[in-house]
């Protein structure tokens, strides 16, 4: 059979964060052979999927040899001889290897490169595209951008409490000039700041200046956009990872040297969205505090007001996890992170679960990537409203980027680009 899978073989690599990752080549009997690798988060939510690392001396514990062993010993046997084209099949069959809720077994990083290569290989032998094999003739649309260019909260020096501040490339007819405006915005505000404040710090392809305060942050992204001539059309967006500024035993969220209680973190949201063009806010509350985020969507809306509430750690690409969140009106929009949840077929059914709802979606990368671009045929396979993929100054960033111009340029006439809906109401 042309299209079963002959050998998988498994090695570490290194991700763009400098961190070591899994990365996999599978290979099917008529020698089409397809490479893929795991992303991994450097911000993990706690009901995210079990990643398998070694805990030895050598890369701090972050080894993935024995992800890697796995692989080749536990995984490759088990799926030898199945068909890609049932990708339902072959990640059942990794579920049912791992037999746990969380992948702890297996480990996430071990089980989603098999599963991606699967998918890849598949899209091959079928003679299709990735995006058109996964998503079908109706996946046309190109996400719109969503970039970090300042980065805050533990992992940055900035200072900042929140964690990423991002622009939304909202106003442009095409995503090449959505490209090419977030690219020229993101060199502008790297000079204002670096003639500012000297050479600035960056983590991940993101800023890191020593600013004050996130109102400081956003005056600085919109002086760039209005100096590239690209105000109002870089809508403001705010990662908050609000997990990590909250305190247990206090009930309370660290912010600007203030301890807040959930309603006051809420009211200085709905400050800064009356201020700016603040489109979207990412885990605004701890990840188990959806009273919280559904008091504040439900703000916003009598606000009449477009930016989203997002759920990345509230929701951890789970399906449980998003039905509760759907249950309780938490929010409107979902971040997709395919290690989140592990395989594919998971992946596609918690994007298609937030559409069938009305939530909006966007696709993310994570901040130990690698130059794997499967994740932007995965945005177009779910016509996502928007993909996270960072600054567009680092090689495992710019993959998808670039990949997203190539699928852009063989939709040609039947690409759509239209302005995304940043905002659902729930029924």
């Amino acid at each position: 059979m042309k299209d079963a899978i002959r050998r998988i073989t498994a090695r570490e690599i290194l991700g763009g964060a400098g961190r070591p990752t899994v990365e996999v080549t599978l290979t099917l009997d008529c020698d089409l052979a397809v490479s893929a690798s795991a992303p991994s988060g450097t911000s993990r939510g706690k009901y995210e999927a079990f990643e398998l690392f070694d805990r030895e001396e050598r890369f701090g514990g972050y080894g993935v040899r024995k992800a890697a062993a796995l692989i080749r010993e536990r995984i490759a046997p088990a799926l030898a001889g199945m068909s890609v084209l049932d990708l339902a099949a072959v990640d059942g069959r990794l579920l049912e290897l791992d037999g746990t809720r969380d992948k702890s077994r297996l480990g996430s990083n071990a089980i989603l490169p098999v599963s991606v290569a699967a998918a890849k290989a598949a899209a091959l032998a079928a003679g299709l595209p990735l995006y058109r094999y996964l998503g079908g003739q109706a996946a046309t649309r190109l996400p719109v951008p969503i970039a970090t260019v300042i980065a805050g909260g533990p992992h940055s020096p900035s200072g900042l409490a929140f964690e990423d501040f991002l622009y939304i490339v909202q106003g442009f007819s095409s995503f090449e000039e959505a490209l090419e405006a977030l690219a020229a915005t993101r060199g502008r505000l790297g000079a204002i700041l670096a003639a500012r404040f000297g050479p600035v710090a960056e983590v991940g392809g993101a800023l890191a200046p020593p600013l004050g305060d996130t109102r400081e942050a956003f005056d600085f992204m919109l002086q760039a956009a209005r100096e590239t001539g690209c105000e109002g059309k870089m809508g403001l967006a705010l990662d908050v990872a609000a997990s990590g500024l909250y305190d247990e035993k206090t009930r309370t969220y660290a912010l600007d040297g203030r301890q807040l209680e959930a309603g006051d973190l809420c009211r200085s949201y709905l400050d800064l969205v009356r201020s700016y063009p603040l489109l979207s806010i990412e885990d605004p509350f701890q990840e188990d505090d959806f009273a919280s985020h559904a008091e504040l969507r439900a703000k916003l809306d009598a606000l009449r007001s477009p930016c989203a509430v997002v759920g990345d750690d509230l929701f951890a690409t789970n399906p449980e996890r998003l039905a509760r969140g759907l249950a309780a009106r938490a929010a409107t929009e979902l971040l997709l992170k395919i290690n989140q949840i592990g395989t594919v077929s998971e992946a596609l059914q918690v994007g298609s679960l937030a559409r069938e709802n009305g939530l909006a979606l966007t696709v993310s990368l994570r901040s130990n990537e690698t130059c794997d671009s499967f994740v932007a045929d995965l945005a177009v396979a779910l016509g996502a409203e928007r993909i996270k993929s960072g600054s567009p100054v680092r090689a495992e960033r710019n993959a998808k980027y670039n990949r997203l111009l190539q699928i852009n340029a063989e939709l040609a006439s039947r690409a759509r680009f239209a302005p995304p809906i940043f905002y659902r109401r729930l029924p």
